[in-house]
């Protein structure tokens, strides 16, 4: 018998089981963050196509753009509308449909959107070194005030992302003469996951490596997520693995079965910043989760640090973005009209 008709009676799609694994593997493609944000935006198309009777997999070109101009009549920004376009366009993809985003019509919408409402980002205030110092002093002496101190400082001292900064494990962290040593395992720049770290010094006045060895003693972590929900009552709560749903197939690799689950989420970075920027004083609305990494560099380029050495901490690799930090810290030094205005 010939390899053809051998191959005429093999099926050309998978078994039910192993295909749901191969979905888990292109989901695992994008960052958990993304991922969580397009099933978010997800449930809204399909609550609004159910709205309206229209079918949302597969959607027509005409009820995607009816979407996005309602998220832009709602007062969306453009760079969120945006993201629910490609959480549809991901859906589809996932689903074998075809693209419905890949229409001159739902272009010329995005394009629309974005020539109306504007593409500028609007920007978190930066909780530079002073406003930290404030933020700090407002941290009650509780298991939940330790862990806000530890997270506010660490976050700081390491400009880290809020997604890079609930995903840390005790593991992630090792000792030094000089500081503490942090390895990032994944970021938003690290897709792949080949990791890098930061060094944290000791410090002389936020002291972030007291303060997160602090927490962890005073909590009894010693290994899983560094940053934990603690109940009212003052409990730390545990960490958890989330289940190994596919044992058996042996040869699916381990880190894809069992993976440990970050259990702060970084919703809660946001309001912990926001409560104690409240607690300084500070208007709340205007500081996020970005706000720590955004004040690291502030502070490190209102002290004249080298662009290099701040993109080692803060892991950017488009030196444009760490750019844009610096000429807003330096805004008013050696200002050119200084000397006639």
């Amino acid at each position: 018998m010939s390899t053809n008709a051998l191959l005429v009676d093999l099926p050309d799609t998978l078994p039910a089981d192993i295909a749901s694994i191969v979905q888990a593997y292109q989901r695992a493609s994008k960052a958990d963050s993304t991922v969580r944000a397009y099933r978010s935006d997800a449930v809204l198309f399909e609550a609004w196509c159910a709205g309206y009777g229209f079918r949302s997999l597969p959607a027509s070109p005409s009820a995607v753009a009816g979407f996005l101009v309602h998220e832009a009549e709602a007062g969306r920004s453009a760079s969120t509308i945006g993201r629910r376009c490609a959480a549809i366009r991901y859906a589809h993809k996932l689903a074998g449909q075809l693209d419905p985003t890949d229409n001159e019509d739902v272009r010329a919408t995005m394009k629309g959107i974005r020539r109306t409402i504007g593409t500028a980002p609007t920007q978190k205030a930066a909780a530079t070194a002073e406003v930290l110092a404030a933020m700090l002093m407002r941290t009650p002496d509780t298991l939940t005030g330790k862990r806000d101190r530890a997270l506010l400082a660490l976050g700081f001292a390491g400009a880290f992302r809020r997604s890079e900064l609930v995903a840390l494990n005790v593991a992630d962290l090792r000792e030094d003469k000089d500081g503490l040593r942090v390895m990032v395992r994944r970021s938003n720049t690290d897709q792949e996951g080949q990791g890098f770290e930061k060094a944290i010094p000791h410090g002389r006045f936020i002291r972030p490596v007291a303060l997160v060895r602090e927490w962890l003693d005073a909590a009894g972590i010693s290994d899983g997520p560094v940053f934990r929900p603690v109940s009212r009552s003052g409990r730390v709560r545990g960490f958890t693995h989330l289940g190994d749903a596919f044992t058996h197939l042996g040869d699916v690799p381990a880190a894809a079965r069992v993976a440990t689950a970050p259990l702060l989420t970084t919703q809660a970075v946001a309001d912990i910043i926001k409560r104690y920027a409240a607690a300084a004083g500070l208007d709340a609305s205007t500081f996020g989760a970005h706000s720590l990494r955004a004040g690291y560099i502030t502070t490190a380029a209102e002290r004249g640090a080298d662009l290099s050495r701040i993109m080692d901490q803060s892991g950017h690799r488009d030196p444009r973005t760490v750019v844009g930090y610096i000429r807003r810290a330096n805004a008013f030094k050696d200002h050119s009209g200084s000397g006639f205005l």
